[in-house]
């Protein structure tokens, strides 16, 4: 029985059978293309008679040495260690190679040529008929053109080998590079959370008490929701919400809140964590300076076919934020998206333009299809 390794996964088997039937569409159009010119520049049997010859020859012939070819490789990749790409590899070499092409155009060009004769009636020269050098040179005949068009294949589908590798190395070290930046994230927002609980304790034991109790149930779904790369819309607002209550906790009524979340927005799947550093932000930079604290307002829209994100602030505003600080969540948040999204996603930060004063924060994505 053979090691589970070596069996391609049910993509590779999908890719193998696209290619296959790809390779099986431009054998008939090159027939068809052998029979218009054998037509215009023979003109001694009508193009349907032509046509007839040239589909049963090239099919049988590209079959032979495309199903030929396999266990040939399977032979010469036999001592390949399991799950290894060389092990499931369906390329025997050139030299095995040129073994298939020679033993499949005899046996698929007498196979066609039968075949052809009992459609139409009408007999062409083959390989067991005339004499040797008839059947000499109607073997170089048809061994010129197998050589040309498996070397095209075998370059076409060497490129876009390539170019998967090249797009699946690409898309595995950005979905590394978004895991990093998501362990990185939360232990930021964690290590926050302790410095404020550590004040608190020792100022307001019994608020501290409830506070670390509000920690650990938002922890606790903070670890359920991290499992995934994407949650929905209303989740991410939900922990929000949560750390909100965290903060009204050590800030009180110096913290107000407001969500304005559309509901036909709320199953629109986003990446978790996107929104909390911008809120940690409104939090140090735009509330805490001020002794009357202020509002933080999250909200939603859709505008054309981008999800558009806000997080405001009623605070201190860019220009009089203190200037301490990494602005360790914004970069992580722009990293993310571009991680994500490329240049599709942009974060905008600017002071808001109306009497409340404060900042804010501007995401937009595009919406998943």
């Amino acid at each position: 029985m053979p090691d589970i390794l070596d069996q391609p996964t049910p993509a590779t088997v999908t890719q193998r059978r696209a290619r296959f039937a790809v390779r099986g569409l431009r054998t008939l159009i090159s027939c068809v293309v052998i029979a218009v010119l054998l037509t215009g520049l023979t003109d001694r049997s009508p193009f349907w008679v032509n046509l007839v010859h040239s589909v049963c020859i090239g099919t049988c012939c590209w079959l032979a040495i495309d199903l030929g070819r396999i266990p040939l490789a399977r032979w010469h990749h036999r001592n390949a260690p399991p799950g290894t790409t060389e092990a499931q590899s369906q390329w025997p070499g050139w030299p095995l190679m040129l073994v298939a092409i020679v033993i499949g155009t005899i046996v698929g060009f007498s196979v066609g040529n039968e075949l052809a004769r009992w459609i139409t009636g009408t007999a062409s020269p083959g390989f067991y008929r005339g004499s040797w050098r008839q059947a000499l040179a109607l073997l170089v005949g048809s061994l010129l053109p197998g050589l040309v068009i498996t070397y095209y294949f075998y370059s076409r589908e060497t490129i876009a080998g390539k170019e998967a590798a090249i797009q699946t190395a690409q898309r595995q070290a950005a979905e590394h590079q978004l895991k990093l930046l998501e362990s990185q994230l939360e232990p930021h927002m964690l290590f926050n959370t302790l410095a404020n609980l550590r004040v608190l304790i020792g100022m307001d034991p019994p608020r501290a008490q409830l506070m670390l109790d509000q920690l650990i149930a938002f922890l606790r779904a903070t670890l359920n929701a991290s499992r995934a790369s994407q949650h929905p819309l209303s989740a991410e607002f939900a922990r929000l919400a949560d750390y909100l209550a965290l903060m009204k906790i050590r800030m009180g009524e110096r913290l107000q809140m407001q969500f304005d979340l559309p509901a036909e927005l709320a199953a629109t799947t986003v990446p978790p964590l996107l929104l909390q550093p911008l809120v940690e932000n409104c939090i140090k930079h735009g509330l805490e300076p001020f002794v009357a604290g202020g509002r933080i307002a999250v909200g939603a829209a859709r505008e054309g076919s981008e999800l558009v994100l806000r997080v405001r602030d009623t605070g201190a505003g860019l220009s009089d934020a203190p200037s301490d600080g990494t602005r360790f969540g914004l970069v992580q948040v722009r990293e993310r998206l571009a991680t994500l999204y490329g240049t599709r996603a942009s974060l905008t930060l600017q002071n808001a333009n109306d009497a409340e004063g404060g900042t804010l924060a501007t995401i937009r994505l595009p919406l998943p299809e």
